[in-house]
């Protein structure tokens, strides 16, 4: 009997043991799952706490980051802040949040331009009439009156003008003007006339042939250019320094007009963003011209897309800034005969004419035919014999003052006006006065690039 109580004793002790351990285990695999669901409550914590921040960065610094680096690609977007507390769907969707928003502000912006595109263009182009309008009314003043102050505001006119085209260039707008086949000389000092301190600028002609012309379509287009280019070129370089424009013909490849000034020059920044404006992008928005809009060059690189013309800016020699337009092949022809070139274009740069030799020397005069290497000067009146100068002076009164009868100076004012009437045919514009600019080159707009 003993045996057998003591085997019951062992199996309930076994029984016992069992349970124990099993009620220990239960309890461990209890803990073991509180603690497992404690972790994984703190992990959501903390991922949401992480989204939640990343939707706040998103909404703060993200989304404005995005839409600053529309207008200045330079400026950094950041990212994901905790990448790694943020899951992979959360993670994409913040991004196509970012994109959707550059999405959103570049159509945006672009329906916003658009609206200021058109309605600067109905301005301009009415503006425009009416300027046209009072230059149509100077110039019947100036046959009427002999007032130097009605060229001071005919020039006035003139440059506001030139700004209100170029508005309106920039705005996809026609230049206003319809021309015909002009002289390439002509143009140029069509063009400069259109700008303040238009007495600083210094042409050279160096064409082969001096009747070289623009075809009508781009005569116009190529004077907006080219004043865009000097009214630069004079407002960014010292009062008392020349600007220099040389015309010269090439080959095949058309004619170049080439600008040098002295003026303070560009940084790299500036530089590389002038060739990119020149180059005509493909759009140029009406806000990243700056405050107040600097639209010289945004106005060339329009012109430059429409028409065919290259142009190209790099450091000068003279210290400044030298500009290289370039005019096609296609785009010019040579002017007839028949047609005269206006007395106030400049002669090419010629050989200048063989001298004699002094008598009592043995040194030969040099070829006429061999140049010299120095520019000449036409003589536009034939020289004076002695017989006419004793004349003349013989006609003079004892005074010393010339004689001076109604006919001869009504005479005078006809040339003049019938000169002056020639230029403005051909280069469409009115000439630069003869009285000097003012010293103010602020009040009449020419500080933009």
């Amino acid at each position: 009997m003993a045996w057998i109580v003591a085997l019951i004793a062992v199996a309930a002790a076994v029984a016992g043991f069992t349970r124990a351990y099993r009620t220990g285990l239960l309890e461990q695999q209890a803990v073991t799952r509180a603690e497992l669901a404690e972790r994984q409550a703190k992990a959501a914590e903390a991922r949401t706490a992480a989204l939640l921040d990343e939707i706040r960065q998103l909404a703060r610094r993200r989304i404005p980051a995005a839409a600053l680096a529309l207008s200045h690609p330079s400026a950094t977007v950041p990212g994901l802040r905790e990448a790694a507390e943020v899951d992979g769907g959360a993670a994409l969707l913040l991004t196509e949040a970012v994109q959707a928003a550059r999405s959103a502000v570049l159509e945006e912006r672009g329906r916003v331009d658009a609206a200021a595109r058109a309605a600067m263009r109905g301005t301009s182009a009415k503006i425009q009439s009416l300027l046209n309008q009072s230059q149509q009314l100077l110039h019947e003043l100036q046959h009427e009156y002999d007032d130097p102050r009605i060229l001071q505001l005919d020039f006035r006119n003139e440059l506001a003008l030139r700004r209100t085209q170029s508005t309106a260039v920039l705005c996809d707008a026609w230049p206003g003007l319809a021309r015909q086949n002009s002289p390439l000389v002509e143009i140029v000092l069509g063009a400069q006339s259109r700008v303040a301190g238009y007495e600083r600028i210094k042409v050279s002609n160096h064409l082969r042939d001096e009747r070289l012309a623009l075809a009508a379509r781009a005569a116009e287009p190529l004077a907006i250019a080219l004043a865009e280019l000097l009214a630069n070129a004079t407002a960014y370089s010292h009062p008392d320094t020349d600007v220099q424009v040389t015309v010269q013909q090439s080959g095949g490849r058309g004619a170049f007009l080439v600008v040098d000034d002295a003026g303070i020059g560009m940084d790299e920044d500036a530089l590389e963003r002038a060739r990119a404006l020149l180059a005509g992008p493909a759009e140029v928005l009406l806000t990243e011209l700056g405050d107040p809009p600097q639209t010289g060059f945004a106005v060339v690189g329009r012109l430059v897309v429409q028409y065919g013309f290259e142009c190209h800016i790099e450091a000068s020699p003279f210290g400044g800034m030298r500009t290289i337009l370039r005019v096609p092949a296609h785009l010019l022809t040579v002017l007839d005969e028949d047609r005269n070139l206006s007395a106030l274009a400049p002669a090419p740069v010629t050989a200048a004419p063989a001298q004699p030799a002094p008598a009592g020397t043995d040194t030969p005069a040099p070829d006429a035919a061999e140049p010299s290497g120095l520019p000449s000067r036409r003589r536009r009146a034939p020289r004076r014999t002695p017989a006419t100068a004793t004349a003349a002076r013989a006609a003079e009164p004892s005074d010393g003052r010339p004689s001076r009868t109604p006919e001869a100076a009504g005479a005078s004012w006809a040339a003049l006006q019938q000169g002056t009437l020639n230029g403005r045919s051909v280069t469409g514009r009115t000439p630069a006065p003869d009285t000097d600019a003012p010293d103010h080159q602020d009040d009449q707009g020419d500080d933009e690039k």
